[in-house]
Order: C-alpha cells, then sequence, then structure tokens
C-alpha cells in the first residue's frame, strides 16, 4: 500500500504554500475576534515547540490537554505533531479522578490546563505521584499564548529544525466518551490524521478558498479529523468558537465567513429550540454556508427548518475515532435526514451477520471497516493487544453498530448491538421505537432504554424532552395513544418519563447509561395499558 503523507508534513506544506492566507480565527469568549494567517501561526507553534522541548516533550512522552476551544490548544497540538509528539485531550470539565486516568495511563511530559480549572488538573497530578506531568497553566482566551510562549518572563526562541516523524508514529491517545463503561485509549498515529485530512476534505468539496467553522470541543475526535485536518490538508482557514452557543452559531457562521461546518444531532435541536435564521442588518455578511456535517437522526420537520437556517441541506455522516475519517457519507445532491450515505471514497465498509458473512440488500448486520492498522484505522487501543484483537474479525473491524443496505449502497442506521433489546424473545430495536415516539408533534427529542421486566426479560422505556410550550399533562397517555396505532405490543415503551433534557456528554452524545439506571428504578412491571405516562424524571 502507497505510504500516506504524516500529519507534520501537511501543515508545514500548507504553511508553505499558503504563509500569508487565512489559518486561524478564533472568537473568545467575550466575543474578541483575533486572527493568524498560516504563517504567524506556525510562528506560535515554532515557539510553543520550544517550551514543550524544555519541559521534556519527545516522541515518548506526550503533551496532555485539559483545554477548552483555544488558540493554545491549536498551537500545543501542531506542535507536538511537529516534533514527532503525541497529544493526550482530555474533556477539560472532566474531574480530577478522571484526568488522573488519562495521565497515569500515557505519563505525558506536561499537562496543559485552565486558569480556572488549575486545582482540579493539580489534585489529578497529585494523585500520578512521581510519574506525573509537569502542569502549564493557560488562560484559554489568551490570543497571544503566553502561558505557551513566554518562559520565565521572556519569549522563547522559535524552533527551526524539525524532526521528521514516520507515518506510523504515535501522534495522539483519545480515550472514548464513556457513554458505556471505562473509556479505552484509542492510538492515532501521524499517517491517522494525514488520511483523516485528505478523505474527509475530499468528501466535503473543501478547497483553499473555504473556511470551516468549529463549534464543537477540540479534544474530540469530530473537530480534529472533520474540521482541523482537513483544513490543513488543503491550506483552508478555520474559525474556532471558544464554545458552542446554540443561539448564537448561525450568527457565528455568518460573521466568520464560514462554507464549511459539522455538528451533532444534539446541538442541532439546541439550535432549533434557541436560535433562529440569520436575518443581516445594513453592513452585516450574508450567511455562507453550502456544507455541514451533522451526526445522528433527526426528524424530516427538524431536517427542514435547520436546512433552511443555515442555507444548505446538512449531510449525515458516520464514523469512530477508531475508524478515523467518516466511512460513510451522504451524497451531495439527494442527502437524506434519514440515511448516513455511502461508503467514502478511498474506505471500505461492508455488513455482516453473526457469522462474518456479508448480508444481503435491505438485510440487516453489524457496520464492519476495513483497512490497515496504523494508516487508515487507528492504531490500536493504548496497552490492550487483546481487546484490539477482539476488535477485529478477519481483518474486518467490528464497530458494534447495525445499518442496513439498500440495492443502491445506501445505508440506514440501525443501532448499536446494545440498543436491541430482547423482550419476551422478540428482538426490538430503540432506534424504531425512538422514531416513532420522536415524530409525535409534541416531543421534542426522545431516548428508549431498557429496564428489567420480571415476565418479558426488558421493556423499553422512554425518556422524552417536550416542546416548548407544550401541555405536560396528559402527553405520557396521548405518546401511549400514539405508539398503540404505530407499535406492536412489544416495542411499545412501557413509561413515558418527562424530563427538561437529556444527559449528555459535551459532544452531545446521550449518557444512555444513566438513563438505564434511572429507568431500572421506574419498576415497569406492569402491562402496557396500567403504565404511569406521565411520570415526570430527573435528566
Amino acid at each position: 500500500m502507497t505510504a500516506v503523507s504524516t500529519f507534520a508534513a501537511q501543515w508545514a506544506a500548507s504553511v508553505a504554500a499558503r504563509p500569508s492566507e487565512p489559518f486561524l480565527r478564533f472568537e473568545a469568549s467575550d466575543g474578541t475576534v483575533t486572527e493568524w494567517s498560516y504563517a504567524e501561526f506556525d510562528d506560535v507553534v515554532g515557539r510553543t515547540a520550544t517550551t514543550l522541548v524544555a519541559h521534556g516533550v519527545d516522541a515518548n512522552r506526550g503533551v496532555h490537554l485539559a483545554l477548552t476551544n483555544s488558540p493554545s490548544f491549536v498551537a500545543a497540538w501542531l506542535a507536538a505533531i511537529r516534533l514527532g509528539s503525541y497529544i493526550v485531550p482530555s474533556d477539560p470539565m472532566a474531574t480530577a479522578p478522571e484526568l488522573a486516568e488519562h495521565v497515569s495511563r500515557t505519563c505525558p511530559a506536561v499537562s496543559l490546563v485552565s486558569a480556572r480549572r488549575a486545582g482540579v488538573a493539580r489534585g489529578a497530578i497529585a494523585d500520578v505521584g512521581d510519574r506525573g506531568p509537569t502542569p502549564l497553566i493557560v488562560d484559554e482566551d489568551d490570543a497571544t499564548c503566553a502561558g505557551l510562549v513566554v518562559v520565565e518572563g521572556r519569549v522563547s526562541e522559535r524552533t527551526s529544525e524539525w524532526p521528521d516523524p514516520a507515518p506510523t508514529d504515535r501522534a495522539a491517545v483519545m480515550f472514548t466518551s464513556g457513554t458505556t463503561g471505562r473509556p479505552k485509549g484509542v492510538e492515532i498515529t501521524q499517517a491517522n490524521y494525514a488520511f483523516a485530512g485528505s478523505t474527509m476534505a475530499a468528501a466535503a468539496s473543501l478547497d483553499a478558498d473555504d473556511r470551516q467553522l468549529v463549534v464543537l470541543p477540540l479534544f474530540h475526535a469530530n473537530a480534529q479529523y472533520y474540521s482541523f485536518a482537513s483544513a490543513i490538508a488543503v491550506g483552508a482557514g478555520v474559525a474556532l468558537m471558544s464554545t458552542f452557543s446554540a443561539s448564537g452559531f448561525v450568527r457565528q457562521a455568518a460573521v466568520h465567513g464560514a462554507t464549511h461546518a459539522s455538528l451533532f444531532a444534539g446541538p442541532m435541536r439546541m439550535i432549533l429550540a434557541r436560535g433562529g435564521p440569520w436575518q443581516p442588518e445594513a453592513g452585516q455578511p450574508e450567511l455562507r454556508l453550502r456544507h455541514c456535517w451533522f451526526a445522528q437522526n433527526i426528524t424530516s420537520d427538524q431536517y427542514a427548518t435547520i436546512s433552511d437556517w443555515l442555507g444548505c441541506r446538512p449531510r449525515q455522516l458516520y464514523g469512530m475515532t477508531e475508524t478515523i475519517p467518516a466511512v460513510l457519507t451522504d451524497s451531495v445532491t439527494d442527502p437524506r435526514h434519514d440515511s448516513m450515505g455511502f461508503v467514502t471514497d478511498g474506505c471500505s465498509v461492508q455488513l455482516h451477520d453473526a457469522a462474518g458473512l456479508p448480508v444481503s440488500p435491505g438485510e440487516v448486520g453489524q457496520i464492519v471497516v476495513g483497512g490497515e492498522a496504523g494508516t487508515t484505522l487507528f492504531a490500536g487501543y493504548l496497552d490492550d493487544p487483546d481487546t484490539t484483537a477482539a476488535s477485529y474479525r478477519d481483518g474486518w473491524f467490528l464497530t458494534g453498530d447495525r445499518a442496513r443496505c439498500d440495492a443502491d449502497g445506501r445505508f440506514v442506521f440501525d443501532g448499536r448491538r446494545s440498543d436491541v433489546l430482547k423482550v419476551s424473545g422478540e428482538n426490538v430495536s430503540v432506534v424504531e421505537v425512538e422514531a416513532v415516539v420522536g415524530s409525535h408533534p409534541d416531543v421534542f427529542d426522545v431516548v428508549v432504554v431498557g429496564a428489567p421486566d420480571p415476565i418479558r426479560d426488558e421493556v423499553p422505556v422512554a425518556f422524552v424532552v417536550p416542546e416548548p410550550g407544550v401541555d405536560r399533562d396528559g402527553l405520557g397517555a396521548r405518546l401511549d395513544d400514539w405508539s398503540s396505532a404505530r407499535l406492536g405490543k412489544a416495542k411499545r415503551p412501557r413509561d413515558y418519563s418527562l424530563v427538561d433534557e437529556l444527559p449528555r456528554t459535551s459532544v452531545g452524545k446521550v449518557r444512555k447509561f444513566l438513563l438505564t439506571e434511572a429507568a431500572a428504578d421506574l419498576h415497569p412491571d406492569r402491562p402496557s395499558s396500567s403504565n404511569s405516562p406521565s411520570q415526570e424524571a430527573p435528566a
């Protein structure tokens, strides 16, 4: 297989080809905007690299990042990549024990932490003991990146000589979000980032004159793979927001001249609830968005409204931290709200049955992804060869997700293996149940999980976020009538718990295990006709 370029080489190439062209535009939490060209930001990267090396960063000891979206995050990331080192990004809002686990398992040389949360980070480092990294305190809104380029009152010299990392050298360890259990450390290589960037740029028709809008957290693979890496691969620009604002998203896209963006369904629903279309006043720019990725399903009505507000029809995709790029992406010409689309150019995807054999068109199977570990697929799980080996079968990476594919090659999600309930011996897909309940006009969002049942083994339970202003009295009964007319008995939820919001990770994924625990406390061990559909439950 032809060797793939390194991420370090891609950054260097874009700096050389487009030194005076815009790279990063950052909107701080107070609304202040700062801009850098490729050459200007490369200067920040070079000075940051000098600081990192002085603190022991090299190929064997990386950089832990517990920062919100900021120029310091980007500078440290690119400096580590150019040094042939690696990053360990953590949720900046994580607890001390969570940060300590990441640090103890990766042994970085330094830990970049926010001045606002320094106490938590120092506590995590202290828990690690002698192997703990040196903390570097960073003001995330500081556009000068002083916490990285100023040492003992002096600006660091710029590193001018760089190593030449190999494609399979480690570039990151990213821990999974932990929606179902203890996170796994996913090892990402230089070639992985390069492949993600080139593949996603091509899939989005991104070119050098475009600008990505990044509102999702940088510690997550989505913002790194689909937005930053793709921009760097072609020399495009990035507008980085310090945090996601549902009410401000469309405005930010317009005023920063963004042409591309990426979201999840959760943030999309937040935009629909709190935002609105862009209505520029005199002298304000028009909205230029022509492309937006999204993951996870939204309803047809939500899709129509968000398409109108964004000025483009968002395209769904499917990918995991382990698969590197999104291996499924919907088409430009006819995107659908309920489909993940087709196999992305350069990727390999099949649907397999339990025996590992391809299924026929229209049949549900597990999504499996082909490729080369460390190049087009992740390198492996950190210090866990057994789990790495178990995640493959006959050379195919097993995602654990289910889908069906029609004769034209279009994929439709059918849930994870854990999203299939066994109700009185019958398989019930919670994705199907969520689609039916979610189509009720009074439902803004819904998640269905399984609850133990002494007779049926387990039963579906729905956690519902009502539409704003909806009369909650009797809503559960209305939903029960709605579901009874559209779902078989085994598929109908036994309880409808009304919540103000669903518990989510920082990138909008629902933390289903919390709802599963809550569902177990509801004791839905009564017939569907006598459930308590109006019961309230905390999110």
